[in-house]
This record gives C-alpha cells, sequence and structure tokens, in this order.
C-alpha cells in the first residue's frame, strides 16, 4: 500500500546520494570539472531521467551502454539483485525490483518516463511489464524485445514496437558472408536492406492474420516468392543497366 510506496521511495531516492558519497570519497576533494557545489538542483533537474529500461540482462546492457556514453540518463529495474551490484558502474538510477509491479514503477519515476524500453527475457514477463504500462502510461512510447514473431505479434497488439533480438544481429553477419563470397559491400548492403524492409512489412501483413495459422503459412509462402522475384529482378537491372525495382513497385 502507500506504506510499501514511501519505503520503496526512500530507499530509492536514498541509494544515489550514498553512491554519489562513495564516489567522491574515492576521487578525492578537487575535481576541477565537477558542478558547484551551491547548484545541485540545478543539475538534477537537467538531469532527470526520460528513459525507463526494464531488464538489464545481455540485451538491456547493450542500450544502457549506449545511453551511458551518449551522457542520456536512464533509471532501470531489474528483478536480479546480483545483477544490480554487478552493473552499479554505469552510475545511472539502477535499482532492483520487479517492473510488473505498479507501485515500484511510481516510485521510479514512470509519470516523467517519456520512453520505457522493455529488454526482459521471458515474453511472459516481458508481455506483462507492457501490458501495465501501456495501461497506466499511454502517452509514453514503449520499445520492447521480442523473442521471435510470435512475440512480436503480441506486442503489436498493446501498442508497442517490437525489436527482435536476433534479427538485426542476422541481418549483419548474413552481409558478411555475402562480402566474404566476393559481392562488392554496397551491393550486399542494398540486399540486406530490401530483406529487412521485406520482412518487416511481412510481419505487419503477418499480425493481421496472425490467429489464422493457415493464412500466416500462406502469407510466408507469398512473400518468400515475391523476394526471389525481387532478387532476380535485381539481376536482370544490373545486366540491363536498369533500376532496380523497389518493393513497393511490386
Amino acid at each position: 500500500g502507500d506504506r510499501l510506496v514511501a519505503v520503496v521511495g526512500v530507499s530509492m531516492a536514498l541509494t544515489p546520494l550514498l553512491l554519489l558519497g562513495m564516489q567522491r570519497i574515492l576521487n578525492g576533494p578537487l575535481r576541477l570539472h565537477a558542478p558547484k557545489s551551491d547548484r545541485p538542483f540545478d543539475t538534477i533537474d537537467a538531469q532527470t531521467p526520460k528513459v525507463l529500461v526494464a531488464g538489464m540482462g545481455r540485451f538491456g546492457q547493450v542500450v544502457a551502454r549506449l545511453l551511458t556514453a551518449r551522457h542520456v540518463p536512464f533509471v532501470a529495474l531489474e528483478h536480479n539483485p546480483d545483477t544490480v551490484e554487478d552493473l552499479r558502474r554505469f552510475g545511472s538510477q539502477l535499482y532492483y525490483g520487479d517492473p510488473t509491479r505498479p507501485e515500484l514503477l511510481r516510485a521510479a519515476g514512470a509519470d516523467r518516463i517519456k520512453v520505457f524500453v522493455i529488454a526482459v527475457d521471458d515474453p511472459d514477463t516481458n508481455i506483462k511489464t507492457v501490458r501495465l504500462i501501456r495501461r497506466l502510461y499511454p502517452q509514453a512510447t514503449v520499445l520492447a524485445r521480442a523473442r521471435n514473431r510470435q512475440h512480436a505479434w503480441k506486442l503489436m497488439d498493446l501498442g508497442a514496437e517490437p525489436f527482435r533480438e536476433v534479427f538485426a544481429s542476422s541481418l549483419e553477419l548474413s552481409e558478411r558472408v555475402l562480402t566474404s563470397l566476393g559481392l562488392g559491400e554496397a551491393v550486399a548492403k542494398d540486399h540486406v536492406k530490401r530483406f529487412r524492409q521485406h520482412d518487416e512489412e511481412l510481419l505487419h501483413r503477418q499480425h493481421l492474420v496472425y490467429d489464422d495459422e493457415a493464412k500466416v503459412i500462406q502469407t510466408s509462402r507469398d512473400a518468400r516468392a515475391d523476394l526471389m522475384n525481387l532478387f532476380e529482378a535485381d539481376v536482370k537491372a544490373d545486366v540491363d543497366g536498369e533500376p532496380a525495382p523497389t518493393t513497393q513497385d511490386r
């Protein structure tokens, strides 16, 4: 109840202060570029996190590293206490907690968050977290990790933007395979770009019928034939010296 929220809020507020104190002790009193001690509240206001990362496993850590490198403040929730202790070095607000509990989201300042990154690996917890956030904070942007296409479709049902966890890396490897076989870098990059666009369009088409297995299978077959025809047209265009068609042209 309210008492739990108060306890969580106080503990979350004290943790960064304790860490800041330890950091100052370790770094020493002389810091030429440190903010003036008489302007702490301005600094805090300017650094109010607008991003919340739920789940700090391998997926969430990459997001956190990039945000940290860009000096983008964020607050993170992780259900594994060992992971929380290991990742304190990020310097942002990282807390042990369950993102499916609304009182913890409120204590983390979720009402001020503009972008929620749902990087939880378990699909059920992932979906539950997205559903809760969409209900409590409908105006926020929700970007969510997706285990597979079925998971992605469920996220799309909730109004979240899915990011399939191995899709991008598989495309990068595929591009490297093509260049290793002698294909020019520009051509390989274009083929991968076309494939990605084609597959994302297929994902959205199948989302409309994903509860009908027969239609999903048929759309996959049609899409495979379309993609093969598209690449064959690319080869013909290279031979004839004509512009290659796009997926919108087909």
